[in-house]
């Protein structure tokens, strides 16, 4: 029996009007997902008249507490597979296209990132709720992963477009990420959490993204068409969480260092940067290797690329030359860029795997990714390795403290992590069974977002 089929956007709809979503085909086999769509890990809605979001809320007469799923509310109605078990037929300005590309976007990373585990990855909430829900709600200008849930909204960007979550892979994927995270290495003990913990899981959610993107056919192919193999152009592959042209939340090609944060930092997007730009650089290093090997390009050419990113003189010489290299050469570019992505995802499994939540630090990191090297690959890329990490300084700078409280909209603030039974949530106090779960379940509905005149997303 084959998978299911789905339509997913490879990139957000604006980015690219007038372009089709792609067929892609999750593991699950085709008739084993329901209507929803629904299969024995998660299953999506699209709710109506929500709000607020999950996560910690307050009420009016200030007692905080933790709303979670499930939604008994009204919801639009459900996407529904076709008389063979597949989703990929339905309307892409539908409420039922938008729940369905949100749960197979989910489907889809996960099924990248256990082929990379060589397992299962469990979530990290399984012993509270069987499944976790997946809910598309415009009306929040955000999204987030937490306990039982994974949640998305819409965003308006400074240019003034309005774009809706669930059809960006990577806001998705940035936060099936964090999930994976919490799930194989694990929340702190909050007497041994560090700040680069924080940095270090917006980092890993990022590289998920990334990594996950280039899963994509067209994406691979728009890539070296647009680049000819010299990643370190401004392209789809490092613009995270892209939301318009010449709009993105983070890069990946960045030049940032520790000492930018040897006085202290205040989010932890900003404290990924030198991680990210860390293993972005080792993975376009391995794809340099893996053209020299297989003499697709020459050592010069790999020598001259190794200094493009900081050396602006260089960059129109090093760019022809990949031109030329590039020309005639096009499917053993893809194949090695194929076999780059494999061995950055597979050692990026393998790090995280051996991770520890307590006293993390990028060092922590970087050793284990060079050990994991070494197990793996025979020790070949522990100079890329050591040389990129020493480049950012990682293990030279001791970060400072955190300067300000994180803002509520934050990836990692407490409505990840809380669970029913947190003491936070009634002042050290653990609270009995059903007012845990009457806090956890209750809904509460804000009237001024009955009849919102925001776009509804379809």
């Amino acid at each position: 029996m084959s998978g299911t089929r789905f339509l997913l956007y490879p990139q957000a709809p604006i980015l690219n009007p007038g372009r089709e979503p792609e067929v892609v085909v999750v593991s699950c086999p085709a008739g084993t997902i329901g209507p929803g769509p629904e299969d024995d890990r998660m299953y999506a809605v699209n709710p109506v008249a929500k709000w607020p979001p999950y996560g910690m809320q307050t009420r009016r007469n200030g007692v905080r507490y933790l709303y979670l799923p499930p939604w008994n509310g009204n919801i639009h109605p459900p996407a529904l597979p076709d008389a063979q078990g597949h989703f990929d037929h339905l309307d892409v300005d539908s409420h039922e296209f938008q729940a369905a590309h949100l749960f197979g976007c989910v489907r889809f990373v996960l099924d990248i990132w256990e082929d990379y585990f060589g397992q299962r990855i469990e979530w990290h909430f399984g012993d509270a709720f069987e499944k976790m829900e997946l809910v598309n709600l415009p009306e929040y200008d955000n999204g987030h992963i937490g306990y039982g849930f994974l949640e998305v909204g819409s965003n308006l960007t400074e240019s003034g477009v309005y774009t809706l979550d669930c059809t960006n892979f990577d806001v998705i994927a940035h936060e099936v990420g964090h999930g994976i995270i919490y799930s194989v290495v694990g929340v702190p003990d909050p007497d041994k959490e560090t700040g680069e913990y924080n940095g270090f899981h917006e980092s890993a959610a990022d590289l998920v993204a990334m990594v996950s993107c280039l899963h994509f056919e067209s994406v691979m192919d728009d890539l070296l068409e647009n680049t000819h193999g010299n990643l370190y152009m401004l392209n789809r592959l490092n613009r995270i969480a892209e939301l318009a042209r010449n709009e993105q939340i983070r890069i990946a090609s960045n030049s940032l260092t520790m000492a930018a944060f040897v006085n202290g930092w205040r989010k932890e997007h900003k404290l990924s940067q030198p991680l990210t730009g860390a293993i972005f650089d080792i993975f376009v290093d391995i794809f340099h290797e893996q053209l020299l090997d297989q003499e697709l390009i020459s050592p010069e050419v790999e020598d001259l690329a190794d200094q493009y990113e900081y050396d602006q003189q260089s960059q129109v010489l090093v760019q022809e030359m990949f031109d030329n290299s590039y020309a005639g050469n096009e499917s053993g570019f893809k194949g090695a860029l194929e076999e780059s992505r494999d061995i950055m995802g597979g050692y990026l499994a393998e790090t995280w795997r051996r991770l520890p939540p307590d006293h993390l630090t990028y060092q922590i990191v970087g050793d284990i990714l060079s050990d994991v090297d070494e197990d793996y690959g025979g020790g070949k890329y522990l100079r890329i390795i050591a040389n990129n990490f020493e480049f950012r300084e990682i293990g030279r700078v001791t970060v400072g403290p955190q300067l300000a409280k994180l803002p509520k909209e934050n990836h990692m603030d407490s409505s990840r992590r809380l669970t029913p039974g947190s003491t936070e949530l009634t002042h050290g106090k653990t609270p009995a069974y059903c007012e845990r779960m009457r806090l956890a379940r209750r809904s509460r509905r804000s009237p001024q977002y009955a009849g919102s005149s925001k776009p509804s997303g379809r």
